[in-house]
Order: structure tokens, then sequence, then C-alpha cells
């Protein structure tokens, strides 16, 4: 038997999933929530095998709600359930843990199918979710710092130049001549494709070139 929470803030959802899932002899619906707390403190007193998790509801939200289920009881599994596709959505969600991810127009014996993979050790992924996430995959290997990868020096200088530091500043820190720092930060605004000291630490910061960055000359 598999022991389902429906965490949902929609009542009528959750009383639709309710209904229909009852009519499978293998599945079992010991708990529903309308917010993402719920759905936690729901967790830890149930134990369920599964949880069918909505993206957007009040208290907190499914993503952070999964994060936290995932990181007390690894073993519960989650399926997002819910009517987004894009990889503001899509991502979050399986970097959170989620074990799947469909959209709220499944049908219901797929939804039944996708529960029992999942029990399974299947990642259930709905197709235009899953286009969403391999445009992203094809956007990321054009990103610049893709294509021209920074040294680990350069990388240094980056973090630097992003904490606010000037080119004496930065080569104090690094041990380097300012001459050094220089030529490295005009290879960082190339391999970059951007333009001056704030658009390189815009970039670093949104795309996480800075953390544990270590390196030599």
């Amino acid at each position: 038997m598999i022991r389902i929470l429906i965490a949902d803030d929609h009542h009528v959802v959750r009383r639709g999933l309710i209904v229909f899932l009852k009519t499978q002899k293998d599945l079992e619906v010991v708990g529903e929530a309308k917010n993402g707390l719920e759905a936690i403190e729901l967790v830890e007193s149930l134990q369920p095998d599964i949880v069918l998790m909505d993206l957007v509801m009040p208290e907190l939200d499914g993503i952070q709600a999964t994060k936290q289920i995932k990181s007390k009881w690894p073993n519960i599994e989650v399926l997002m359930l819910t009517s987004f596709s894009d990889k503001d959505h899509v991502l979050p969600a399986i970097e959170a843990g989620a074990a799947g991810y469909q959209l709220k127009d499944i049908e219901p014996d797929d939804l039944v199918d996708s529960i029992r993979k999942i029990m399974r050790g299947e990642h259930i992924i709905h197709p235009v979710a899953t286009t969403t996430l391999e445009k992203k995959l094809r956007e990321d290997e054009n990103l610049p710092h893709i294509k021209n990868p920074l040294t680990p020096r350069e990388q240094d200088v980056l973090a630097e130049l992003t904490k606010g530091k000037s080119n004496r500043e930065i080569a104090s820190s690094l041990f380097v001549t300012e001459k050094t720092v220089k030529t490295h930060i005009s290879n960082i605004f190339n391999k970059l494709n951007v333009q001056d000291r704030t658009q390189a630490a815009l970039y670093a910061v949104k795309h996480n070139l800075t953390d544990g960055s270590e390196g030599v000359n």
C-alpha cells in the first residue's frame, strides 16, 4: 500500500484527488495539507511514502516545503503537481529534491502511474517540463563562461572584483602586481562578454562564479 499526503491550497483539487485515488486498491490517502507548513507537520506525524505537492501555496510554498522534507526525511518522495511548466518553477523543484514533476492537466490514470513509478525508484517529469529543462540546458551551453571558462586565477580576481575592490586592493589580496590584475580583468571582460566591472560583478553573482574559487597563477 502506497501512503499518500496531498498538499494543495485549493480544497476542490484536494477533494478531487482524494475521490479518485480512493478507487485505487494500492493507494491510500493518509492526510491533506493546505500549505507548505502543514505539509511538513503532517509528513512528520504521518510519515507518508509520497507527497503530492502543489507549488504555489500560502505560508510556505511547495519548493521550500520540499527542501525541508527531503532534508529531514530523504526517503519520503515528492511529486510536484502544478500548473506551471516554466524554468523558474521546474528547475527549483527538481533541485529541491522532487522525484517527479507533473502538470495538473495530467490524466488521472497517468498520475497514478507516475506515483507507482516514483515508488519504484524512477523519476517522472511531464513532457512539457522536460522540454523546458532541455531548453535551459541548451541555453546554459551557450553561456559565455561555459564556452570560455575562466582560469582559477581569473576566478580569484573576479571574486575580489565582485567585492568592490580596486585593482590595487586586488593585487594586494592576491599577492600579484596591478599590471597582472589589469591583464586578468581584461581577459575576464572578454570571456564573459561584459563591458565593465559592474557588469562583470553582476554576471558573477547571477551565475555563482565566485563560490569557492581558489586558483594559482
